[in-house]
């Protein structure tokens, strides 16, 4: 399953890079968002691995982050796992002038794990797209409001 998100942010590349860059931010625009917690490479590189934990209506889920590509103020890519999903996302932001940035993200689905998801992914696959494209819009209004 593979897809697209986009959002314009009216803030320069620069303020949104810095905001989406630091971990501390997550729970000011992910539902749920518990902890980050980096344990393995560099952090913030390729091949960096954090743990990312986030109350799922009343479950506890982690992922595993493993950064894919880091060329910022371009691209942030990460490759996605947890018990139930492997995925990855890549991010991209384009400058579309000196106030205003355009944030993109391509998202791919190679395994959905567990009869329940992949019934999910199969018969309500626009639910991946739009959880993405809801934290993508709740971190706008974030960045915007942090402006």
């Amino acid at each position: 399953m593979k897809f697209n998100c986009a959002v314009e942010i009216d803030l320069p590349r620069e303020r949104v890079i810095e905001l989406f860059d630091n971990p501390d931010n997550m729970g000011h625009w992910q539902d749920g968002f518990i902890s980050f917690e980096h344990y393995k490479g560099e952090a913030g590189q390729p091949g960096a691995e954090s743990r990312i934990k986030y109350d799922m209506n009343g479950r506890e889920m982690e992922l595993t982050e493993t950064i894919l590509v880091r060329n910022l103020p371009d691209e942030f890519s990460g490759l996605y796992e947890s018990k139930m999903t492997l995925n990855t996302m890549k991010n991209y932001f384009h400058e579309l002038s000196p106030t205003k940035t355009r944030w993109e993200s391509e998202i791919e689905y190679t395994e959905l794990r567990g009869f329940m998801v992949k019934m999910m992914g199969r018969f309500f696959p626009n639910m991946f797209k739009n959880q993405t494209q809801k934290w993508m819009d709740q971190f706008k209004a974030f960045a915007e409001k942090s402006a």
